[in-house]
């Protein structure tokens, strides 16, 4: 899969995950392991990226001593999903076109 397709796939499957509630880093990448493997230092720099974009927002909570970091999506984050999506039915389009084109070729 293209390098860039695959990074715009990701930061997409973050925010997805955080439909669901607000979350931290590992909790996060379990989540993910359903559909896609991802590391922590995959993992780090897109919820810095969504963050700077305006797509998360990151807060602090006290968790056995120590400081975790939660992510939730904000309304940018929601409408990058439905962004996405809408650009998703165009590709799903594109595809059945050149599905269509190959399969009448063989």
């Amino acid at each position: 899969m293209d390098k860039q397709l695959k990074r715009g796939m990701l930061d997409i499957c973050v925010l997805a995950v955080l439909v669901g509630g607000d979350s931290y880093g590992y909790k996060i990448i379990q989540d993910l392991n359903t559909v896609v493997s991802i590391s922590e230092s995959t993992l780090y720099p897109i919820l810095r990226r969504l963050e700077e974009s305006g797509a998360v927002r990151v807060y602090s909570v006290e968790h056995n001593g120590r400081l975790r970091k939660y992510y939730a999506i904000t309304d940018i984050g929601n409408q990058k999903i439905t962004t996405f999506l809408d650009e998703w039915k165009s590709m799903m389009d594109i595809y059945a076109f050149i599905k269509g084109a190959v399969n009448e070729n063989e």
